[in-house]
């Protein structure tokens, strides 16, 4: 895997998008979370294919917190089975990519 991710999580509203996000950069496991305006999502569940509105949150981190990051979300998700997926970064400038390890830091450590 990729040094750095971006992980992507589908929450059913803002007020658990604003949650995850302020709680995991808090903690930091995430440098930086962006909160993506209300999506439709199409999906399998229950035996069928169902919609829902939905809001997209976007977090950048390293490979190495992911583990750690997916607990977090998981603690405050209300899905059942959430969407928490991690892309690996590939590419990016010298300095944002320093950012994100270094905010990504536990404190104990930095």
């Amino acid at each position: 895997m990729a040094e750095f991710v971006e992980v992507h999580v589908t929450v059913p509203d803002r007020d658990v998008a604003e949650r995850i996000a302020a709680a995991v950069v808090a903690q930091r496991l995430a440098a930086a979370a962006q909160l993506v305006a209300p999506i439709t999502s199409v999906f399998w569940w229950g035996g069928e294919i169902n919609r829902a509105d939905e809001w997209l949150l976007f977090m950048k981190t390293t490979a190495e917190r992911f583990d750690e990051l997916a607990a977090a979300i998981r603690e405050r998700h209300p899905y059942e089975v959430p969407q928490i997926i991690a892309v690996p970064l590939v590419a990016g400038t010298a300095d944002y990519l320093e950012w994100i390890r270094r905010e990504t830091t536990p404190e104990s450590d930095a």
